[in-house]
């Protein structure tokens, strides 16, 4: 693994990554949150964009320029909504991960930052999709030596705290990424 996994907590639409990934709803058309907050800093021509990709299916991904953002890219992925574990939430929620990273890579994609996807009003319980984000992303970079940079992008402390404790009882190395 040549990657180098990084750790930052704030706004991802800051970040000057080539793709920053959105935790988006199936229409693909905006809502709250980190989606919210992503189509706003890119501008209204995502939303003319993302009308012709069709809306995306759960654990799905689908790419558009970042506009007015930053990033170059923007990757859409539709996580699971919890509903209590018995749905294949978790598979859906790893689907997430790889299929972002396989646009990633199609892409020539070098440094990308996700969110924590699923965690919000999605409902899924923070420290069991933090441990599927990064085993998942780990791995894949286990076999692959084109991505450059994993940001994992917390928007509040307990999100931090536990992407930190989770990296570190896995033994991963990681740095602290700022943008200051």
């Amino acid at each position: 693994m040549k990657a180098i996994i990084s750790l930052y907590k704030g706004d991802i639409t800051k970040l000057n990554v080539d793709a920053i990934v959105n935790a988006a709803n199936r229409s693909l058309l905006g809502g709250g949150g980190v989606d919210g907050a992503i189509h706003r800093a890119a501008g209204s021509e995502l939303l003319e964009f993302n009308r012709k990709l069709g809306g995306c299916e759960t654990g799905e991904a689908k790419i558009s320029p970042g506009f007015k953002l930053p990033a170059k890219f923007i990757i859409h992925t539709v996580g699971p909504v919890w509903q209590g574990g018995n749905c294949n939430e978790d598979k859906l929620l790893e689907n997430c991960y790889l299929n972002s990273l396989r646009l990633t890579v199609k892409n020539n994609i070098k440094t990308i930052a996700f969110p924590a996807i699923s965690t919000g009003v999605y409902g899924f319980p923070l420290e069991r999709a933090t441990n599927i984000a990064v085993k998942t992303v780990i791995k894949f970079l286990e076999n692959d030596d084109t991505i450059e940079k994993v940001i994992f992008a917390c928007f509040d402390e307990r999100t931090y705290q536990v992407y930190e404790a989770t990296l570190e009882s896995e033994k991963i190395p990681f740095e602290i990424y700022s943008i200051d």
